[in-house]
């Protein structure tokens, strides 16, 4: 089923949510499983919205790549506040 993870990093800039993208989706692309992602300057920090294939996919990418590059130099520090659902609506374009 579609999930959907949001991650607010409080504090972060958008050079240092570069920075961790660079580390993490090295080749500029989205990793395995992933559909969509956004992310926005929000009051006191960076949100990102990404949605999965599966909730699966996103718990692998978080843990195996996302959070092993935590802290990253130049990017993120300390943990997200995170939220997720099973999604039981996406309207596309």
């Amino acid at each position: 089923m579609t999930y959907i993870l949001t991650h607010f990093w409080p504090g972060a800039t958008e050079e240092e949510y570069r920075a961790e993208v660079a580390a993490v989706h090295p080749d500029g692309g989205l990793p395995q499983g992933q559909l969509y992602h956004a992310a926005g300057n929000a009051e006191g920090g960076v949100l990102i919205v990404a949605v999965w294939d599966s909730k699966e996919s996103s718990d692998r990418f978080v843990a195996e790549v996302l959070m092993p590059h935590v802290p990253e130099p130049g990017g993120f520090s300390g943990e997200p506040e995170e939220r997720s659902a099973e999604c039981f609506n996406l309207l596309t374009q």
